[in-house]
């Protein structure tokens, strides 16, 4: 074998590196978004022993809606990126080329074993441009395939050694190909495949199998020992492959593979007709499309179908070089056997001729049996030069082939840049398949360009009318777009399409998990009427009889809405008995547990969220409120670790800095407690609770003048803040001597609840400070009247009439008269310095803090993945408190009702004082 030059290697390299460097600045795009960005297998919480429990997509294999992809390598190479860059896809995508670079060099080694030494580089150089290569190189999840080809690659390499100078067996490199065979198995499937073209290059190269003298090699016994370990060898990998998924096949939809589903002679002309589709994709890479799946390749029904003859063609080209290979013993045979071997053994579990996949046609798939095909072009274009005459059109023709193949790969890279450039460019290949009109709406969606993307769905749904998840996407759309009766009208459509139920029908081998989201969705539509609560309960009770594992319905608010706490604690405990390890579950039975005045038991299973998610962001903020409000002091520190987490996933939401603020205003730590008030304040203008609880802080700390200008910007925002009009009110009264103002305040509030005492006492003391004894006397009676159980409201109607009688005594007029006489003025004077610069108008005692929670207690609207997610569920105003108070604010409370009644019991000394 000969050496690879340094020279060849920089070479390869510069020319993949020169093809792909534009792909480092695309994006997560189609499955990336499940492998990678929905993928928890990446997160450093997540224990490495479940990438080898669950599938490539990082669902249970136990499970049945597993995809039954084991490719735990893989996953691992993700994890590594996302531990030194997390979501940065430039990161990805670079290890995607390189690997690709690794493989171009161990290809030009396995061509040395054939090809002279030009003919081997021309071989590799058309692999490393060729552009049915984007998918696999510039799509992340095709790193399966590049892992995969290097062990692949490796395990043959270690193969070729395993015969010694002697002839003798080497067993060093046959347990190394064994090892390695193992490795690619796990980076993916077709890695066992390299076993066959081992045995292939034993009997037909190596020993030369049908083609010595007497028809027989010279090593039988050897090559037969040989070949029992590679046999014995591969039945052991398929056992494991097997126990691993649990002897069940994936469960694919007649939309993922229409012919998978049809009847004979339909399925078996299909499916050889999708073998020329393969071979002229090789042969002419100019049309590429992302997703071959629905309508993209029409049935062959008939044999009167002209496609057969493309079939035929085929085959006929398939039995012409293997006969080439098997029937002669130059070494042009062997060069086609070896690149028939690599063409052929690894398609063949993509090819769907022994079991079904979930594909149609999937350029990545065509990454290894590329190199079969590579190797047949270029020694074809030898054979082209060895005649004289046409030895320059050779060189001609591969330069052309280079050039194009190369432009064409760099300029495909960008149709992977995102979602909506690789989608919108399938569909100038292919128009009759409703799952990239679907796709392209999605990627629309994701940018809130609702109106755009509804008529992409509703185009899915014209070209393929039984679509369920394209009407599924109309009624989702239609939702976001507020037009719930035409939802409705969508979804109906979807669920009318379902499978008819069957009492005693399993469905699980015949319903599509995504599919029966769209009772979750039209439960979750109509839910908003009240009236109609009853008939969305039965939607999810329907899903769950159709399919007891599916988790999602479990996942659900109505019964808290319903007020059944009981039955939705149950239901959550179903859904753990199915998943344990969503933190999604944990979190909303949570949120129940608070409903269920339980939160001891709440915050245990916020944190147990935590455990599995250490960055869930609701049950981070949840929680850490939930320990807020618990009054305990040895929680706080762990309470404000949680906020400032969760500040610093979400960093835009001014709630996470609000009640960081509170819980410094809790520890008396008022400069902090600003700081946070003002970042929540900044992020959120007109944020109620912020400014009132800023206000109050500044009244509470004795800078009273410097609440004025954030109580002027909340009742801006909130003119009908009562609390805020009180303090308000008590600070214009006591501290700025403005009576005017004061009264302006309280009447404000008694004229949106004339009920409120409150302000009805404050407004009688304005009137007292104002000397405006018998209208203070009025207004105090009709006080006593909304609150005869007040004791300290007759208490200064009785100082009031002392003050009134005593002035008639004293020959002083009762009511101020017009700019008010020296003496009156003399009088308050004297009274305003007694009362140590004002008369207290009890407003403090109301104005408490003011906290905000936020709850949730079921997955949002399902889309079609059908991935659980937690939702946000407000509970009342932001402002609203929590019901039930711990030990020590009921202790702060007395504390400001005795502080309250200190006050009252100075404004009966003042006002008795004359």
């Amino acid at each position: 074998m000969a050496v690879v030059s340094w020279k060849e290697i920089c070479l390869l390299t510069g020319l993949v590196v020169g093809c792909y460097w534009n792909s480092l600045f695309c994006g997560f795009v189609f499955d990336d978004v499940s492998a990678i960005l929905d993928n928890k297998d990446l997160r450093p919480t997540t224990p490495i022993k479940n990438l080898f429990l669950n599938d490539f997509w990082g669902t249970p294999m136990s499970e049945e809606r597993s995809h039954k992809s084991y490719r735990p390598l893989t996953v691992l190479t993700f994890r590594l990126n996302y531990l030194f860059s997390e979501l940065n896809s430039s990161s990805y995508h670079l290890l995607n080329v390189v690997l690709h670079a690794v493989v171009c060099v161990l290809f030009l080694h396995f061509c040395r074993l054939l090809l002279d030494r030009r003919t081997s580089l021309v071989a590799t150089l058309l692999f490393a441009v060729h552009p049915i290569h984007t998918e696999a190189v510039t799509g992340v999840v095709g790193r399966a395939e590049l892992l995969s080809s290097i062990f692949l690659l490796a395990a043959f390499l270690a193969y070729t050694k395993s015969k010694g100078a002697d002839h003798s067996i080497v067993w060093t490199p046959i347990i190394s190909t064994v090892f390695l065979v193992a490795i690619a198995t796990l980076c993916k499937e077709q890695g066992i495949t390299v076993i066959g073209i081992c045995c292939i290059y034993e009997v037909f190269v190596a020993q030369g199998v049908l083609r010595g003298k007497d028809g027989f090699p010279s090593a039988v016994l050897q090559t037969l020992l040989k070949l029992i370990v590679l046999i014995i060898s591969t039945l052991l990998l398929v056992i494991v492959r097997v126990q691993v998924i649990q002897s069940q096949l994936p469960v694919f939809t007649r939309f993922d593979n229409p012919a998978a589903v049809s009847a004979t002679p339909t399925r078996q002309m299909t499916f050889n007709y999708l073998l020329p589709v393969n071979g002229w994709l090789l042969l002419n890479p100019s049309e590429l499309c992302c997703d071959w799946t629905m309508g993209t390749i029409p049935l062959v029904e008939s044999l009167l179908d002209p496609r057969n003859l493309a079939t035929l063609a085929f085959y006929v080209l398939l039995s012409f070089l293997g006969y080439h290979s098997l029937c002669y013993s130059h070494t042009s045979s062997k060069i086609v056997t070896m690149a028939l071997s690599l063409i052929v053994l690894p398609f063949i579990p993509a090819s769907n001729l022994f079991f079904p996949v979930g594909f149609v046609v999937a350029e990545r798939v065509l990454y290894v049996p590329s190199m079969g095909f590579c190797v047949l072009v270029a020694h074809g274009l030898k054979l082209l030069s060895l005649r004289g005459s046409l030895k320059k059109m050779s060189w001609l023709l591969l330069g052309v082939l280079l050039t194009t193949h190369a432009v064409k790969t760099f300029n495909r890279n960008w149709d992977w840049e995102s979602e909506y450039t690789l989608f919108t460019s399938a569909l100038k290949v292919n128009r009759n398949n409703a799952k990239l009109w679907n796709n392209v709406g999605h990627a629309l969606e994701n940018q809130n360009s609702y109106e755009r993307a509804l008529r992409y769905f509703l185009q899915a749904t014209r070209v393929q009318p039984d679509d369920i998840g394209a009407h599924m996407n109309v009624g989702r759309t239609y939702k976001n777009l507020n037009r719930s009766r035409e939802a409705e009208e969508a979804y109906l459509i979807a669920k009318s399409l379902m499978p008819q139920i069957i009492p005693g029908k399993k469905y699980a081998t015949r319903v599509a998990p995504n599919h029966l989201n769209v009772y979750i969705n039209l439960a979750n539509l109509i839910r908003a009427n009240d009236s109609r609560l009853e008939e969305a309960d039965q939607l999810y009770r329907q899903a769950i009889s159709m399919r007891p594992d599916f988790k999602q319905a479990y996942i659900r608010e109505l019964l808290l809405k319903m007020n059944k706490p009981s039955e939705a604690k149950d239901a959550y405990l179903r859904a753990l008995d199915l998943d344990h390890t969503n933190a999604d579950l944990w979190y909303n039975l949570a949120i129940v547990n608070i409903e269920m005045k339980d939160p001891p038991e709440a915050l245990k299973n916020f944190n147990r969220a935590l455990e599995l998610n250490p960055w869930h962001k609701l049950a981070l903020f949840n929680s850490a409120l939930l320990m807020q409000e618990s009054g305990e002091p040895k929680l706080r520190p762990e309470a404000k670790h949680r906020f400032l987490t969760y500040v610093k996933e979400e960093p835009e939401d001014a709630n996470g800095y609000f009640n960081l603020g509170m819980l410094a205003m809790d520890a008396n730590e008022n400069e902090e407690a600003e700081r946070w008030m003002q970042k929540a304040i900044r992020l959120q203008p007109g944020f109620r609770s912020a400014l009132f609880n800023l206000a109050l802080l500044y009244s509470q700390s004795k800078h009273e003048l410097d609440a004025l200008p954030v109580l002027e910007e909340l009742l801006l925002y909130h003119p009908e803040h009562v609390k805020g009009l009180i303090l308000k009110g008590d600070i214009l009264m006591n501290h700025r001597k403005d009576t005017r103002g004061a009264k302006a305040c309280f009447e404000r509030i008694l004229n949106m609840d004339p009920s409120n005492v409150q302000a009805k006492h404050n407004l009688c003391v304005v009137y007292f400070e104002e000397r405006e004894l018998e209208r203070a006397e009025r207004c105090l009676l009709e006080t006593l009247e909304m609150a005869p159980q007040e004791e300290y409201i007759r208490r200064h109607l009785a100082i009031v009439r002392n003050k009134m009688v005593a002035m008639s005594a004293a020959g002083q007029p009762i009511a101020p008269t017009e700019g008010g006489s020296a003496s009156d003025k003399q009088q308050k004077q004297q009274d305003e310095a007694e009362e140590g610069g004002g008369v207290a108008s009890g407003a403090g005692e109301g104005a408490r803090k003011e906290k905000n929670l936020r709850k949730s207690s079921s997955a949002e609207n399902v889309s079609n993945q059908g991935h659980s997610q937690s939702k946000k569920l407000d509970v009342g105003q932001p402002d609203k408190r929590t019901k039930s108070k711990s030990t020590k604010e009921i202790k702060d409370i007395e504390k400001k009702r005795a502080a309250a009644l200190k006050r009252l019991e100075e404004i009966e000394r003042i006002l008795s004082s004359d």
